[in-house]
Order: structure tokens, then C-alpha cells, then sequence
């Protein structure tokens, strides 16, 4: 009799079991390779820029201007001068690009198929004491909001520059100063590597090496983070990536020595500061220009 009664218990089992699973839907199966496939990586927050749009820029393929842009990052981004860019595009300082705006990264060609020929960027007589500030740089617009000058707003000439420096219409370079405490982590190499590496602490200050103003701040170059271009003159720009907060905006006088950045290490694997000097939108060596330490 036990038995049966033990055989009727497990049966009364198996029924509820199976009533109750029966409005239930099959078990979901974790696929854990494909959530670690689809994991999403983490991205850095950096004060003051917008995004990084990828390297969709080359010289010879039309290029479609994104939020963020300035012709002076698209030109730094060719290796090519920012007055090359605009007279090849028909653009007038103070050198206004409009998001979607399409841009010729070379020059046109002729029915022959050569190139039409185009006014050559002035090169500026040696030394850097005889450069003088462009004009166009005192007309980029301040609204650091989304990196393009869509409505430009032109500084009078007498306008105190930021940080009471002296900075003017006509001043020259005269010397240049360290952008950064630190070691040189890497030097320039003319085919791999466009300027040099500092290292250092993050959050420690990063400096203009000269007078200027600011013509882009951002984070649409690839490579470089964070990104601060600086024009100095007609010839020379220098800039500062891999930054984790950029301190002055598009439009902004900056003096020699003045903290524009924070080091960090956005788009970099450690923590510094990549430094260059172009003259006439080419990289050179700053060591031919800073002074020894």
C-alpha cells in the first residue's frame, strides 16, 4: 500500500510541475560571446570639445565639413597650409566654413587634366622676428559652442588680448618657450612621428609656447585626443593633443606661457603631451625652435 500511495504522491508531483511551467516561456540562453563582442568601450569626457568624427580626410577626395571644424584643422589635417585650403575653395579671410559645406582637398584640374594653377602660400622671410600675425586671425569668431565659424565676429584691432599680453596685429615671434614640464618621451621624425612627446602628471598645466590665438579646439583630428591648434603668424601654428580638458576657445588671444590645457591621454596610452610646430602647414622639429633646457 506504500508504495502505491508513494507512486500516486510523485505522480500528483509531476502534474503541478508541469501546470505550473506550462505558461512559462523556455529559458534564454546567455550568448556571453556575443555581449562581450557588443561591450561598448568607455569613452573619456573632456571639457569644452566635441567628437571625434574619424579620419575620413585625404587629400584628392572631397571632404564634407563636420560640426567642430575650422579650416585650419582641415588644413592641419591635410599637412597643408590653411591658405592653400581656402584659395583651392575660393574662401576670403577670415576664412568662414559652414557644417556640410564641401571642401576640394586638391587643386582642380584643367580640360587637359593638369592641375589649374593656384596662388602659392607666401613664405615669410627667416628669422621668425620679421612674421607677422595675419590679419584673418583677429576676425575668427569666439563661439567655441560648435568649433565652425558660421557667423563670424571680428575684433577690433585694439581689443585687449587674453591674460594682458601683448599680443597685436603685427607682432612677431621672437621666442618661444616650453609647452610643458617633463621629459621628452619621443622625438620628431619627419616621416613617423610630426612633432614630440612630453611626459607628465595628468592634470599638469599645459602652456602656449608663443603668442597667438586659438583656432581650434576640439576633438575631431584623429590621433591627437583633445586637440589645441595655435596661430602664431602667417607662417607658423603649433599644437597641443591627447589633452584631458582644453582651457581657451576658438577665437582666443592666448600670451607665451599661458596654461591652455591639462595633460592627459586621450587617444594615447599613457599620460603626455604631443607637441608640434608647423610652418607653412609643415611639420618641423621644435628643437630647432625651443630653447635649450
Amino acid at each position: 500500500m506504500w508504495r502505491a500511495l508513494t507512486v500516486t504522491f510523485f505522480s500528483v508531483l509531476v502534474l503541478l510541475n508541469t501546470a505550473g511551467c506550462a505558461d512559462k516561456p523556455p529559458a534564454t540562453i546567455e550568448n556571453r560571446s556575443v555581449a562581450a563582442v557588443e561591450e561598448v568601450p568607455e569613452i573619456r569626457q573632456v571639457t569644452g570639445v566635441g567628437y571625434d568624427y574619424g579620419d575620413q580626410l585625404r587629400a584628392g577626395v572631397d571632404y564634407v565639413v563636420q560640426p567642430g571644424d575650422t579650416l585650419y584643422a582641415v588644413a592641419f589635417r591635410l599637412g597643408m597650409d590653411y591658405r592653400t585650403l581656402a584659395d583651392i575653395n575660393n574662401i576670403d579671410p577670415p576664412y568662414v566654413i559652414k557644417i556640410s559645406q564641401v571642401l576640394r582637398t586638391s587643386a582642380p584640374r584643367d580640360e587637359s587634366g593638369g592641375d589649374v594653377p593656384i596662388p602659392s602660400a607666401p613664405t615669410a622671410p627667416e628669422p621668425p622676428a620679421t612674421q607677422t600675425i595675419a590679419k584673418a586671425a583677429s576676425s575668427v569668431s569666439t563661439k567655441p559652442s560648435t568649433g565652425v565659424n558660421e557667423s563670424p565676429a571680428p575684433q577690433p584691432p585694439t581689443a585687449t588680448p587674453a591674460s594682458g599680453s601683448n599680443v597685436s596685429a603685427n607682432a612677431p615671434v621672437d621666442r618661444w618657450s616650453w609647452p610643458a614640464d617633463g621629459e621628452v618621451s619621443r622625438s620628431f621624425s619627419e616621416s613617423l612621428h610630426k612633432g614630440i612627446d612630453v611626459s607628465g602628471e595628468r592634470g599638469a598645466p599645459v602652456r602656449a609656447t608663443a603668442p597667438g590665438m586659438v583656432v581650434y579646439a576640439g576633438t575631431g583630428v584623429t590621433g591627437y585626443g583633445a586637440l589645441l591648434i595655435v596661430k602664431h603668424n602667417d607662417t607658423y601654428l603649433s599644437a597641443y593633443g591627447h589633452n584631458d580638458a582644453l582651457l581657451a576657445g576658438e577665437g582666443e588671444q592666448v600670451s607665451a606661457g599661458q596654461v591652455i590645457a591639462k595633460m592627459g591621454s586621450t587617444s594615447a596610452d599613457s599620460v603626455k603631451l604631443h607637441f608640434e610646430i608647423r610652418r607653412n602647414g609643415v611639420p618641423i622639429n621644435p628643437a630647432t625652435l625651443l630653447p635649450r633646457r
